[in-house]
């Protein structure tokens, strides 16, 4: 595995990323909460952007994986700033963000930041707004009076930390109460199983999208992850059909 290349935003942690050469449009994978660009659905789409020629980054938020900074530090805006800058500094002309669960939400705000330059969405389990709905009033709570809400991971053996900082940048930049000004093509993957993100909340996102070419594509066997090999299929396929809308 080579080491990663690095960029130093103004003012901000220096970020780790992979990017791999190829036509345009750039697709920029956008990881989970508390996750990295190592994991199965970002290297998957990696390899299958090699093999099809396409542009693609990979990098990882400050505060995660091989990024400088400290992930109790960094909040919601710190985040989207991170995108704004891989799109900015080390893509060249149009891209199509692919955001896995908060990736999903962060795509949405950077779209909406960014619309000369994002021509293209592939959402995964995306996750709007998970600080108001994505929490029960006593985490809420807990997090407001003591700063911090620890919980075990649902996938290993580690501890699930948010910060009073994260959920306060989450509250203030939240979408789905109205209209959502994005206009670009829009492809929605969302397992009926995920514990994490209920797909009636992802078939109400395509209800607030200005964009009239968005499409829900639901599993029903599902989980929050999409991560087996039949879901990464279906992922190469939205990204393909995004890029092609565009092209």
């Amino acid at each position: 595995m080579t080491e990663p290349d690095t960029i130093d935003p103004d003012n901000a942690p220096r970020l780790a990323f992979h990017r791999t050469d190829g036509a345009g449009p750039t697709v920029i994978f956008l990881p989970g909460y508390a996750s990295d660009m190592e994991g199965t659905k970002a290297t998957a789409l990696e390899d299958w952007a090699r093999e099809q020629g396409r542009g693609y980054i990979r990098f990882d938020y400050s505060g995660c994986g091989k990024s400088e900074g400290a992930f109790e530090d960094r909040s919601l805006a710190d985040w989207l700033a991170d995108v704004l800058s891989v799109i900015d500094e080390l893509a060249e002309g149009p891209v199509v963000l692919v955001g896995s669960s908060m990736g999903g939400w962060l795509m949405l705000l950077a779209a909406r930041q960014r619309p000369d330059r994002v021509v293209g969405l592939v959402g995964i389990a995306p996750a709007p707004d998970f600080t108001d709905w994505g929490f029960t009033p006593d985490q809420k709570m807990t997090i407001l009076t003591e700063g911090r809400l620890e919980e075990p991971s649902a996938y290993d053996d580690s501890v699930m930390v948010t910060t009073r900082k994260f959920w306060s940048s989450g509250e203030a930049n939240r979408m789905t109460f109205g209209r959502i000004a994005i206009s670009c093509p829009v492809r929605l993957l969302q397992g009926q199983r995920d514990k994490e993100v209920p797909w009636e909340r992802t078939a109400r996102l395509t209800d607030l999208l200005d964009s009239q070419d968005v499409q829900l594509w639901l599993v029903k066997d599902g989980d929050h992850r999409l991560s087996r090999e039949r879901d990464i299929a279906l992922l190469f396929r939205a990204v393909a059909d995004v890029c092609a809308a565009v092209a």
